[in-house]
């Protein structure tokens, strides 16, 4: 298997501008019918999106192939008896080597931690993968690779082409260990039923 690296992202591009407008810390659900397989049934955290674009994290695609304990050992960190047992998630198709920890606000790794709001921020720093080995991590968080990312203008576009709903990102929905409800639970949280919905529905 070609080694994997996990690579400092310059998090100081991702400030947002706009508070009225920015769909920073809110989740999207991909709608039946979008046209990109990549997304299909995604739930998208949004982390970023500002008047140069944005970015967000996958947050129920898991690696089944690879899991902390087996990035660790491509990184040479050690693993030691603290080391929990984390999935390791398909983030998006941009730069898949780069690992980004979307997790509890409680923990800050370093300067380029990005608090998102009281519940959730985003490391994307070699040294928060090495906290977390240790046990010195969040509370509560959820590794990715790679990143969703929308040109100026793209991301609004497609929710306007019916590809994206919006719904408020929970804390319990997007840590869930069952990658396979969060669509669905992500769905039912703005009372859409999934068994309904087809790619010519209403815009989102």
């Amino acid at each position: 298997m070609k080694a994997l690296v996990v690579l400092y992202f310059p998090i100081h591009v991702l400030c947002m501008t706009d508070a009225q407008t920015t769909l920073v810390g809110k989740l999207l659900v991909a709608m039946p019918g979008m046209g990109d397989p990549r997304f299909e049934h995604s739930v998208v955290y949004i982390s970023a999106h500002s008047e140069d674009g944005a970015m967000g994290l996958i947050v129920n695609k898991a690696n089944s192939a690879l899991d902390l304990k087996a990035l660790l050992g491509h990184l040479d960190i050690p693993i030691g008896a603290l080391t929990p047992e984390v999935a390791v998630h398909f983030g998006g198709p941009v730069e898949p080597s780069r690992g980004f920890l979307l997790h509890s606000a409680e923990y800050v790794g370093d300067p380029d931690t990005l608090r998102i709001d009281e519940r959730f921020a985003v490391t994307a720093t070699l040294d928060a993968i090495k906290d977390l080995s240790r046990g010195l991590g969040p509370k509560t968080s959820l590794l990715a690779l790679g990143y969703a990312g929308w040109a100026v203008g793209q991301l609004e576009a497609e929710i306007l082409g019916n590809g994206w709903l919006i719904c408020d990102a929970e804390f319990d929905l997007i840590f869930n260990p069952d990658n396979d409800s969060k669509w669905a639970a992500a769905l039912a949280s703005i009372g859409v039923d999934p068994t309904l919905l087809s790619g010519q529905a209403g815009r989102a």
